[in-house]
């Protein structure tokens, strides 16, 4: 990230200048400052390239996209954020290398089913640039981890919670729903005045007469939300009962399909939600699988051909009649297992790492795998049994510890990134000739 110290110091002129190779040639003109972030600037080629990808999401997400002046504000906003979250970052030593970062885009080529070379050429056919995609990934990276330490370390979430928030649940008939909103923010500085409080009820609830007239929540948020899910619309997805900001937990339940909600007052400002589509919730039966395995890993005296072919003659010793437990004893690496005869007890979805779980799905039962290769050695496995299992009381559990600490991590971020907005130093420079 670049710094201008001395520019910034001065903190005058509009341009950023260098001075020509040539001697006494006149400085060329670089590029244009369109906000000052504490030392660092934004520059109007930085903020353009922003605008841009903005543009490409809104058009994939066939979201109308606000007028270009309004679009600009929404989105040097966003970057002032985002180079704050950088600069804290880069003050706690948090930085993402070259390996993780190819490891991560990778995994995202993957997720869509590509090789990297198909997914970057998918990427450029779409008009995104891979090295500035490759940049704003690494970002969100540095981001993500900076708010891992900020905030979701210090989250906790007692027993006693999750016990009263099920007791909660249980008495409510909405308990497993989930609802789809979407929000606006209008925000107050951390420290408000009356007058700021005043300011803002007032453009909330202009917005909500304006919404109450058939304006469209979409647009309305693109223009003049606060709020971090702006540039989406103001989308914030699908939220069980539990997700709910603790703001919206008792207003939700009650509202219909289309309904927007009067101005709601926190720290933050003042929202204003629309629910967008509500669905009941369900049981949740899982298939569980019941298996054993021999582990054994390459060594300084075994390759891991020599290994494969190992396993290849236990297989087939199992297959002709021995007992596949007490070969596991005698031979399986995996001790904890051995002890059992491999026996690997119930096995839930998610539990084992995808290669063994994807070798156990498709073993049938009573059969015998390959070998094959995890992260721990190679194996062999056999499948015992499956089962559906009605894991809806852990499930419940698991998900209500889940749904806390996420509707406190949402609750403390919010705060948390208004909070470094409102103690930095920042200068906007824009004007009607930057360029968007």
């Amino acid at each position: 990230m670049t710094t201008y110290p001395r520019l910034l110091t001065h903190g005058a002129s509009l341009l950023l200048l260098l001075a020509s190779t040539t001697a006494g040639a006149a400085p060329q003109l670089l590029d244009r400052i369109v906000a000052v972030v504490n030392n660092e600037a934004i520059t109007a080629t930085e903020l353009k390239a922003e605008i841009e990808t903005i543009k490409l999401q809104l058009n994939q997400q066939r979201a109308p996209i606000p007028p270009a002046d309004i679009l600009k504000k929404q989105v040097l906003e966003r970057l002032i954020g985002i180079h704050l979250q950088l600069q804290l970052a880069k003050a706690n030593n948090i930085v993402i290398d070259e390996d993780t970062l190819n490891r991560a885009i990778q995994g995202i080529a993957e997720q869509n089913n590509m090789s990297l070379r198909q997914f970057r050429n998918v990427l450029e056919g779409d008009g995104y640039d891979f090295n500035k995609f490759r940049q704003d990934i690494r970002k969100e990276m540095i981001t993500s981890r900076l708010r891992q330490r900020q905030i979701d370390s210090r989250i906790n979430v007692s027993d006693a919670e999750i016990d009263q928030f099920l007791a909660r649940q249980k008495s409510s008939d909405n308990a497993n729903d989930e609802y789809h909103l979407a929000h606006i923010l209008i925000a107050v500085p951390e420290a408000a005045s009356s007058d700021d409080i005043q300011q803002a009820k007032a453009k909330a609830q202009a917005l909500l007469e304006k919404l109450q007239q058939g304006a469209d929540f979409t647009r309305l948020a693109l223009s003049d939300s606060s709020g971090q899910q702006a540039l989406s619309g103001g989308d914030l997805g699908w939220r069980k009962a539990g997700q709910l900001p603790t703001l919206f937990a008792n207003l939700v339940p009650k509202m219909k399909v289309g309904e927007v909600s009067q101005p709601i007052r926190s720290p933050s400002g003042y929202h204003i939600i629309k629910l967008l589509e509500h669905r009941g919730g369900a049981q949740h039966v899982i298939t569980q699988t019941h298996a054993r395995h021999i582990l054994l890993r390459p060594n300084a005296l075994a390759s891991e051909e020599d290994v494969r072919a190992k396993l290849l003659e236990l297989k087939d010793r199992a297959e002709r009649g021995d007992d596949f437990g007490q070969l596991a004893q005698a031979h399986s690496e995996d001790k904890a297992s051995a002890i059992n005869g491999g026996d690997l007890g119930w096995a839930s979805p998610g539990v084992m790492v995808p290669q063994f779980e994807q070798v156990m799905a498709e073993t049938p039962i009573n059969a015998i795998s390959e070998p094959f290769q995890t992260q721990f050695g190679w194996h062999i496995l056999q499948v015992l049994e499956r089962r559906d299992y009605d894991n809806t009381e852990e499930f419940k559990r698991n998900n209500a510890r889940r749904q806390l600490i996420e509707r406190k991590v949402a609750e403390e971020q919010e705060i948390w990134l208004r909070r470094l907005r409102d103690e930095a130093y920042v200068e906007i420079r824009l004007d009607n000739d930057t360029p968007s």
